[in-house]
């Protein structure tokens, strides 16, 4: 039974996938930057494009009075920032931006997206 067991566990580790591997399969029936995106318009409930904009071009979104001034709630242009800023900004809470809980290989498929999007690619 133990020998069985092996066999079985050793066959299945042949299939197993590790984060290592690229963002996409080969075979994938979606390319990389479909799939990226998908990750921009809805990664985890709510989309960057909500607040970053079409391209992450950056966005008003609110318009206020406090204590009588003017203010507004921007956010930032992300389609410029360097990777280590925006990888950061994705996996740490920054003011009103919510934190998510995307792979190394999303987050790098997004700021590649984000990128050859600016560049007209």
């Amino acid at each position: 039974m133990k020998f069985i067991m092996i066999v079985f566990l050793s066959f299945l580790s042949l299939y197993a996938r590790n984060d290592t591997q690229s963002v996409m399969d080969k075979d994938s029936f979606i390319t990389e930057k479909e799939y990226a995106q998908h990750l921009y318009k809805n990664p985890r409930g709510i989309g960057c494009n909500k607040c970053h904009g079409k391209k992450g071009e950056g966005m008003v979104i609110s318009k206020y009075k406090h204590k009588g001034e003017n203010r507004v709630l921007e956010t930032k242009e992300i389609n410029t920032m360097n990777y280590e800023k925006f990888s950061a900004a994705l996996k740490n809470k920054v003011s009103i931006m919510p934190k998510y809980f995307l792979t190394k290989k999303e987050i790098r498929a997004l700021y590649n997206y984000l990128h050859k999007s600016e560049k007209g690619k």
